[in-house]
């Protein structure tokens, strides 16, 4: 078996078991909400920092680099439009309606699509899904907060006062960005010539497991699958526009722009990627229905883990 068959395996191990364990973790009382906070910002600040800057190390610098960060805006708007558009403005609840478009917006590019990626394509497909990744983390903050806390205030009729500068300062400066001073470094020792240590490639690959760990074990805490059934219907256009019509429109983009195949093959798996978890984030914050997103989570990553991504694998390997 080759490198990319052998990796298949990282489905279950990464992102499934780690699924299972936060479940019952959860219901069982075996760890404590605060502790689990703490683990993802351990993940967030340290773990994706250190990924970013060994996977860009080794990136190789091109132009069709310059495409990477369009794609990652386009597959916030582009899915977030077209779910308006034909399904969420038929939505008479407004708290509804803002989760069911962050549902649309939001993508796991990061985590399922990054380890998924790797798969297939090793580093260099990690450090791409890890750019697009961070494009969306940025319209996260610019794009879809707004029009969360929009819905939020719509409902209520109120206005929520803040402090001035305050989210500016967060939205821009927060620690939690800190991934992009990893991609700056990386890119850095790159464009100058500086060879990777090849200790440091080993070190890289455990930390790809070891961070979609502590990635998906939270994931597991939220899961209420009372609340999936329940949702499960309005979720059903969710899942026509996560994996027909969002893919549909840019597969045929790809393949017109995208002449890499490694970062066509790596675009190509992240426009199928499931719900992600910021979604539920972005609803919790401004009280908006997040047990939309969360059906719309599970039921689109089960189907992408357990029969979207084995496809891809068959036809892109």
């Amino acid at each position: 078996m080759d490198g990319a068959s052998l990796r298949i395996l990282y489905v279950v191990t990464d992102l499934i078991m780690p699924l299972v364990v936060g479940y019952f973790m959860h219901h069982r009382h075996w760890i404590s909400d605060n502790t689990i906070n703490k683990v993802i910002r351990f993940n967030v600040i340290c773990v994706y920092t250190t990924l970013s800057l060994l996977s860009f190390w080794v990136l190789p610098l091109s132009w069709n680099l310059l495409l990477v960060p369009l794609f990652g805006m386009m597959l916030v708007l582009l899915p977030g439009a077209i779910g308006y558009a034909l399904f969420a403005r038929r939505i008479e609840n407004l708290l509804d309606r803002g989760a069911f478009i962050a549902s649309a917006m939001l993508a796991n590019l990061g985590t399922l699509g990054g380890v998924c990626a790797f798969i297939l394509y090793n580093e260099q497909g990690y450090a791409y899904s890890q750019l697009i990744g961070t494009t969306q983390n940025f319209l996260l903050c610019v794009v879809v907060f707004p029009m969360a806390q929009y819905y939020y205030l719509k409902h209520t009729s109120s206005v929520r006062k803040s402090s001035p500068g305050h989210s500016f300062r967060e939205m821009f400066f927060s620690i939690n960005q800190l991934s992009l001073l990893g991609m700056a470094t990386g890119l850095l020792l790159n464009a100058n010539g500086v060879e990777r240590p090849q200790e440091l490639g080993t070190i890289f690959q455990s930390l790809v497991h070891i961070g979609a760990w502590i990635a998906m074990l939270p994931v597991g805490f939220l899961i209420d699958f009372g609340k999936v059934r329940e949702y499960a219907r309005t979720v059903r256009t969710l899942t026509l526009l996560r994996f027909v019509i969002t893919p549909a429109l840019f597969i045929i983009l790809t393949y017109l722009v995208v002449s890499d195949p490694i970062l066509r093959g790596t675009l190509i798996i992240l426009t199928f990627c499931p719900t992600a978890i910021n979604a539920v984030l972005a609803a919790k914050i401004y009280k908006l229905n997040y047990d939309i997103t969360v059906s719309s989570f599970v039921i689109t990553t089960a189907a992408y883990l357990l029969l979207i991504f084995p496809l891809l694998f068959l036809c892109l390997h």
